[in-house]
């Protein structure tokens, strides 16, 4: 897929190109950092309720598991890594 972007200004095209390069491997490196943070909260939730994440998903939704305020946490960090998966994904996929 190609994408393009209209940037007016009068730098030149290579000072423009290193920029969003930057740019995106900052994002990237960001979104690594995301991704092992909610990971490891992820990871304790699962040692602790011996659930894996996915299945925990279900129920909670599903409205399946007993009010616990600890869940809420476990939902949000869930609902993060799968955000910044998601996003690591599609920069990884970008080519300069």
């Amino acid at each position: 897929m190609d994408f393009t972007l209209q940037i007016d200004t009068d730098y030149s095209l290579q000072e423009i190109s290193e920029v969003i390069r930057s740019a995106l491997e900052h994002e990237k490196h960001l979104a690594k950092y995301k991704v092992y943070r909610y990971s490891m909260i992820c990871d304790e939730f699962e040692d602790q309720y011996e659930l894996i994440s996915t299945e925990f998903m279900q129920k909670f939704e599903a409205r399946e598991l007993i009010d616990d305020e600890k869940y809420f946490d476990w939902y949000a960090a869930k609902k993060g890594l799968d955000h910044w998966k998601k996003k690591l994904t599609v920069l990884e996929c970008v080519r300069s």
